[in-house]
């Protein structure tokens, strides 16, 4: 029967370094691609790994469950095959290569700049033998290990109870060798079964009685189903899937429906790093962010930008998510065969891969594709791999993430069966309350397609807060608005089939440099280490948890000046009381989960602060009343360093910005600036510098109109944040000042 080994210790040099002993999985980039600088290590990996002695008259296989980017794999010196994508399982056969003993197998990785996706991102791409790598050995006759990387089981299931299963053994005999396939429920209970002659491409037909449904996060129910190939009535090998028996449809005005029943599908992206891990995380990793995911009360995650984990998407089959799965065909289009060739090869090898997970009801075909500008060669290679999801899995939807200025008429909106966009309205560009309105209007525009929201979110970082939060002001108070405007704009809009807030979890760019913060995205709702629920996870969990719950907020923004000393309590209780010190000071009904207790008193120095709902206790915090807003909490302009609050001169500097309404600021849209020749002459040549000098901006390659058009509707001091330590808080005072001076 079949023998899989994991190995779990490699030694490892990049090039030109002597090897090393290292665990397995393993990336080079774990500390190098989260410290910022753009600069993480890309080049080429060598890893060698000992191999069992094999076993006489059996065939051995690697298996490499995650190699990014680009992977060739020896066996003793003698060259098997190069597989091209970084987030794929892919197997060769070491057969042929294999001594009696002493046995070495290397690979030679590469997460370099390829010809291959991803091209570019807002994201580090790690190098290395990130996920498991197993050693298997079968007998002659076995389900094909060659086959996309997959089981050779595919379960195709229906409501009804009709379960077709696709079988593909190898080096059988039809005449003489069989295959057995056993159904079996969740308790264990065999529901059906059948035989079939072993040939290459087997199936059978088996009637399952009134089959229990897969019903997500209410009742994730699974089956499974065992393949045993039989020659001369000997077992010879086996294989085990899990599938489950479920029906869903999108309509386009009234959303996701699964087994018949309405289901609103709210819930998170997922990147699968974590800090000073990079990609080579455990199975405890992936266990504690689903069960952090299942905690928010999402009902559904989109799996971005890559194929992910076979043991989160086993998590997610047996805990309820609906999940979107996607490919990375992301931000850059690359006009050659190879790249895509790739694509195919991709989408091929996820689909392939992920069939039988009940969990997965979406498949992604490209992520905001449209950051280029659009051409026929894209388009075509869009249709085609949509075509080829629907022609390998007919029975589950396509789609795909439109970046925000994609058209609405465009034809992309059409190629799908479903589509998303990432809107970040609010933040990179207008303001949160954009965000419905346009809703409104591509529906309008577009009654037949369904609509769903793939990305939006907020930098959200613990260190600034505020008691007036504004667009970009990187607080932690913004980021709370933010998120409970999105969540009341979401529940009067029952046509969005999906929304997916970005990011579930911080995660490395190592491009990025906002907000104080280098090299991460930071509109988690979850810190990188995963250690702090920041406030708007439990707003979330207001929302969409039904477990009675009472959160105050603003623990980290301890220091209250008159005027800053509102406390907001987040709960889905109908009323909340305010505890102050031990005393209740104050009952307030919740309007869309949400309580604002006004100018609350506070004695000198530490105060108490809890809240209550009949037997449901919020959390508790600390307040302390100060004379005046402690400046530690603003975030640094520029290059000042980090303590810049202990200087007078710039803390004098920082109280200088004015923003009248009747002349113009740093505050006004780029376009309104520059469609003014006085304030186009002032801003100079910082609109060129914002373009070219920016990492995230300038990564891009060449930007489309409807980029230009986005730009331009973005204020200029929130392009000017993104910027970093660029622009200097003198600078910026100066334009500011400039500004000032022209009357609107």
């Amino acid at each position: 029967m079949r023998n899989v080994k994991l190995m779990t210790q490699a030694r490892f040099a990049k090039q030109g370094e002597a090897l090393a002993v290292v665990a397995l999985p393993h990336t080079w980039n774990a500390l190098d691609g989260q410290d910022g600088g753009a600069d993480y290590w890309r080049g080429i990996g060598t890893y060698e790994i000992d191999l069992p002695n094999p076993t006489a008259g059996k065939k051995q296989y690697i298996e490499l469950q995650g190699a990014n980017h680009v992977a060739t794999v020896y066996c003793n010196g003698r060259e098997l095959g190069t597989h091209k994508g970084g987030f794929s399982t892919f197997r060769f056969d070491l057969t042929p290569a294999m001594k009696a003993e002493g046995n070495v197998l290397t690979v030679v990785v590469t997460n370099g700049v390829s010809d291959i996706y991803p091209q570019n991102a807002d994201f580090t791409f790690y190098g290395g033998l990130y996920r498991d790598v197993n050693f298997i050995e079968v007998n002659e006759a076995h389900f094909d290990l060659l086959k996309h990387g997959t089981a050779a089981v595919f379960v195709t299931p229906h409501c009804s109870g009709k379960t077709r299963v696709d079988l593909f053994p190898v080096n059988t005999c039809k005449c003489k060798d069989t295959i057995v396939v056993e159904l079996k429920d969740a308790e264990g209970n065999v529901v059906g079964t059948a035989e079939a002659k072993a040939e290459a491409h087997a199936h059978v037909l088996i009637d399952v009685a009134d089959p229990h449904k897969w019903n997500g996060v209410a009742d994730p129910y699974c089956y499974t189903a065992t393949a045993t190939l039989l020659k001369n009535g000997e077992a010879v090998d086996a294989v085990t899937v899990t599938y489950g028996y479920r029906s869903f449809h999108v309509d386009s005005n009234t959303g996701f429906y699964l087994n018949g029943k309405s289901l609103p599908l709210h819930g998170v992206s997922r990147h699968q790093d974590r800090k000073d891990k990079g990609w080579a995380i455990s199975k405890a990793d992936h266990e504690q962010d689903c069960a952090l995911i299942k905690e928010l009360g999402a009902n559904t995650i989109r799996l971005a930008h890559y194929q992910h984990d076979q043991y989160f998407y086993d998590l997610c089959d047996h805990t309820g998510f609906v999940l979107w799965a996607e490919i990375p065909f992301i931000s850059q289009f690359i006009p050659t065969k190879e790249a895509y060739d790739n694509t195919i090869s991709q989408m091929t090898e996820l689909v392939a891969q992920n069939y039988n997970h009940p969990a997965i009801m979406f498949w992604g075909i490209s992520n905001e594709i449209l950051i280029g500008p659009d051409r026929e060669d894209l388009r075509k290679n869009l249709r085609d791999l949509a075509k080829l999801a629907k022609s390998m899995d007919p029975s589950r939807l396509t789609t795909m993430a439109q970046v925000s200025m994609t058209p609405m008429d465009s034809e992309h909106n059409y190629i799908t069966d479903v589509v998303s966009y990432n809107h970040y309205f609010g933040w990179y560009g207008g303001e949160v309350e954009d965000n419905g309105p346009w809703f409104d209007k591509f529906h309008a525009l577009n009654p037949d397609v369904p609509l769903g929201v793939s990305e939006y979110g907020a930098e959200n970082i613990l260190l600034w807060h505020t008691a007036e939060p504004e667009n970009h002001d990187y607080t932690e108070e913004y980021a709370n608005h933010y998120h409970q405007e999105m969540l009341k704009t979401f529940a009067t809009r029952p046509f969005l089939w999906s929304t997916h807030q970005w990011n579930c979890f911080d995660f490395a760019a190592d491009a990025r440099n906002e907000g104080g913060v280098q090299g991460m995205n930071n509109k988690g709702l979850i810190t990188y280490d995963r250690t702090t629920k920041k406030d708007a996870f439990y707003i979330y969990k207001a929302w969409w948890n039904p477990d009675p719950m009472v959160y105050v907020s603003g623990c980290r923004f301890v220091n209250r000046a008159p005027g800053e000393r509102n406390v907001i309590v987040y709960t889905n209780c109908d009323e909340v009381t305010l505890v102050v010190n031990g005393v209740d000071v104050a009952t307030k009904k919740a309007v869309d989960h949400m309580i604002t207790f006004e100018d609350v008193a506070l004695n000198d120095g530490a105060n108490t602060v809890t809240a209550y709902a009949g037997d449901v206790k919020g959390n508790e915090i600390t307040l302390c009343a100060v004379a005046e807003h402690d400046y530690s909490y603003d975030l640094p302009d520029g290059n000042q360093g980090v303590n810049w609050f202990d200087d007078p001169e710039l803390v004098a500097m920082k109280k200088a910005f004015k923003y009248p309404k009747d002349a113009y600021s740093i505050k006004d849209k780029i376009g309104a600036l520059l469609g003014n020749p006085e304030t186009a002459a002032v801003l100079g040549n910082v609109f060129q510098s914002m373009m070219s000098g920016n990492s995230l901006m300038g990564s891009m390659g060449e930007m489309s109109q409807e980029m230009m058009n986005f730009m331009n509707n973005m204020r200029l001091n929130d392009a000017l944040k993104m910027m970093g330590g660029n622009v200097s808080m003198k600078d910026k005072l100066e334009l500011n000042l400039a500004l000032n001076a022209i009357k609107k």
